[in-house]
């Protein structure tokens, strides 16, 4: 990756450094993806089954092939591999934990004498949940999306992925307590979740990470004036940025930003380091490592976007950090939770030698489907609370109202709006 001193650029070349893969900026992206979303809108399941045979080279005799059967759920279930099998178990087990700890909890309280106010949850009715398959089937996010929808109480919980599913992910799902499985993926899952087609349904709000298509088909449709759908978030191509000092270690970096460089070509990693040296061991780490990954030709290609960018200090690292805003952020440092103590803009932060970004993706329990493109700054991770929606409920008694109504009759008269004024002077007059 290519060494740059943050000290030496200008602000707008600072600006430059910490800048996505041009990939996720092509010009043409939003006409591409609304031409499939308008196909699918207008064509439905006939749409479906192209895009299906065009990107996936999967080609269906009719509609009803797009949903799984239970009988070909089960068969797929009874094709995983013991082992495989255990290890989806355990990791579904810490991330039931996590996510359980999460429930909301209700407030229910007086503001003032006869005033009382609560915040109330109810889960999402319908979801829409998208696995990313293709050359990496996400197994993983399955159990991301499912297991928090399931404890949340959301009711239609419906998944899609490119077809042909991997085995896995359907055991996964099943084992989640999904049942409606559908076989189609791209930006044209996402217009069949938010629309609806003949045999998809539309949902009430769509979660899953993707690929620039899938991101950028998320963003059209919860701004689409012809649907009503909302989404979890802008979860796009994978990003990491490692911070390190000079006391670690450089094999373990390259592992790490390797991991995240295989996701595709539009993945971006950044390394920011105090050590000028580390910088250079890290890059010949790369080098060996790179040659042995069969995704290597992806992940050389991520590289070449990639950087790294060498420091005064990790205080100067936590402010780099900040200003890009990563999906991921490992700290590899001799005090990483000193350097916690600065980070105020990530996805998901990994402290120490011992916490690569791989356990937060499949096993430790959090959850791995995070803002990219910078969001991080102002965009949460997913979480329990993403899966219902909160509401407000305040009642007032009699005594309550006129406690409250001169200041409300005063606030409205200040604002020009005469009929929420008389909405409280009517009651008031009423209780003389």
């Amino acid at each position: 990756m290519d060494i740059i001193t943050w000290a030496e650029l200008k602000s707008t070349e600072q600006k430059a450094a910490l800048s996505r893969s041009p990939l996720i900026g092509d010009s043409g992206l939003e006409q591409s993806v609304r031409a499939i979303i308008d196909a699918v809108v207008t064509r439905g399941d006939a749409a479906l089954m192209e895009f299906n045979q065009k990107f996936d080279g999967v080609k269906s005799a009719s509609a009803k092939e797009l949903r799984l059967t239970d009988a070909q759920i089960q068969l797929a279930v009874e094709r995983v591999p013991a082992a495989l099998k255990e290890a989806i178990n355990q990791a579904m087990a810490n991330i039931s934990a996590f996510h359980s700890a999460q429930q909301f909890r209700p407030i229910d309280i007086e503001t003032q004498s006869g005033v009382r106010c609560e915040l109330r949850s109810e889960p999402i009715e319908k979801v829409g949940l998208y696995i990313p398959g293709g050359s990496a089937p996400l197994i993983s996010t399955v159990m991301m999306l499912a297991l928090p929808a399931k404890i949340a109480g959301c009711d239609k919980r419906v998944l899609v992925s490119p077809p042909p599913i991997n085995d896995a992910i359907i055991y996964a799902a099943s084992e989640c307590g999904i049942n409606e499985i559908y076989q189609v993926g791209g930006a044209q899952a996402i217009a069949a979740l938010a629309f609806g087609t003949e045999t998809v349904p539309s949902v009430d709000k769509i979660f899953g990470p993707g690929n620039r298509y899938v991101t950028e088909a998320k963003r059209l449709v919860s701004q689409d004036g012809r649907c009503t759908v909302s989404i979890d978030m802008p979860a796009g191509p994978s990003e990491v940025l490692v911070i390190a000092d000079g006391d670690a270690n450089c094999d373990f970096i390259a592992a790490d930003l390797l991991s995240q460089a295989e996701h595709g070509a539009d993945s971006q990693v950044i390394l920011v380091t105090d050590s000028k040296d580390i910088a250079e061991k890290v890059n010949q780490a790369i080098e060996v490592q790179l040659a042995a990954l069969p995704r290597r030709e992806i992940a050389a290609t991520a590289l070449k976007c990639s950087r790294t960018i060498i420091v005064d200090s990790m205080k100067d690292a936590a402010k780099v950090s900040n200003q890009y805003g990563p999906e991921h952020l490992i700290i590899q440092t001799r005090e990483p939770r000193e350097v916690l103590k600065d980070i105020r803009a990530a996805g998901s932060v990994f402290l120490g030698a011992y916490t690569p970004e791989s356990v937060g993706d499949y096993a430790s329990g959090t959850n791995h489907v995070l803002p990219t493109y910078g969001y991080s700054r102002a965009v949460s991770s997913l979480s329990l609370a993403d899966f219902s929606r909160r509401f407000t409920v305040q009642e007032l008694s009699a005594d309550g109202l006129m406690g409250l109504a001169q200041t409300v009759m005063t606030l409205a008269s200040n604002e020009l709006l005469d009929a929420h004024k008389n909405a409280v002077a009517l009651r008031v007059n009423s209780l003389k």
